[in-house]
C-alpha cells in the first residue's frame, strides 16, 4: 500500500471516531437534562394474587373497621394492608383497573389475597369468571414508606415492599439575583 493509501484509510478511520464522539456528546447532553425519576409502575406494585367478589350476602352489614358494607361501593377486603389503604386493583388478563379502599379483613387461612365488593368487580369484569388474577398496586411512591413503617419487621411474605429511591437533582438552580442586598463599595484607604 503507498503513503497516499495509508494516508486516505487515516482520515476515513478519524473520521469515523469523531463521528463516534460527536454521537456520544449529544447523547450526554440530551440524556442529562432529565432530572426527575421516573416511577415505574412495577415500583407500586406490592401483590399479586387470585381475587373474588363479595355482594348480596353481605350486604348492610358490618364490616371489620366498623363501617356498613354496601355492595355498589369500591372497597375491598385483605388479610393484613391498613384500612383506609387505596389500591389500585389491575386484572392480569385483561389490563382493566379499579381503585378501592380496603375497610374490611379476609380470614388468615384464605388462599385469595383480596375480596372486591361487587362494584369493583363489575368493573374488571369479573362477575362471570367469579375469581381471577389481579396485581396490587399502591397509588403513591409515599403509602409504600408509610406501609414499611406500619409493618415494622412482622412484613407478611406475600406482600412486596421495597423503598423508592428518590431523585436527585444534579443540577442547581440559578441563584435569584433579585433577592440580594444591593452593596455599596466603600472607599478605604490603603
Amino acid at each position: 500500500m503507498t503513503a497516499i493509501g495509508i494516508f486516505i484509510d487515516w482520515q476515513a478511520e478519524m473520521k469515523f471516531v469523531n463521528m463516534r464522539l460527536w454521537i456520544f456528546l449529544l447523547i450526554a447532553v440530551f440524556s442529562g437534562t432529565i432530572s426527575h425519576a421516573k416511577v415505574e409502575g412495577d415500583s407500586l406494585l406490592i401483590q399479586e394474587g387470585v381475587a373474588s367478589f363479595y355482594g348480596k350476602r353481605f350486604h348492610l352489614r358490618k364490616t371489620s373497621n366498623g363501617e356498613i358494607f354496601h355492595m355498589d361501593s369500591l372497597t375491598a377486603a385483605h388479610k393484613t394492608l391498613p384500612f383506609g389503604t387505596v389500591l389500585k386493583v389491575t386484572r392480569v388478563d385483561t389490563g382493566i383497573s379499579v381503585f378501592v379502599k380496603v375497610n374490611d379483613r379476609l380470614p388468615k387461612y384464605s388462599k385469595r389475597i383480596i375480596d372486591l365488593s361487587r362494584a369493583a368487580g363489575t368493573e374488571l369484569n369479573m362477575i362471570y369468571d367469579g375469581i381471577t388474577l389481579v396485581r396490587l398496586e399502591v397509588v403513591k411512591p409515599e403509602v409504600i414508606e408509610e406501609l414499611i413503617f406500619f409493618y415494622g419487621e412482622k412484613k407478611p411474605p406475600s406482600i412486596r415492599l421495597r423503598p423508592i429511591a428518590k431523585a436527585i437533582n444534579l443540577y442547581k438552580p440559578l441563584p435569584d439575583w433579585s433577592r440580594l442586598p444591593e452593596f455599596t463599595i466603600i472607599n478605604r484607604p490603603i
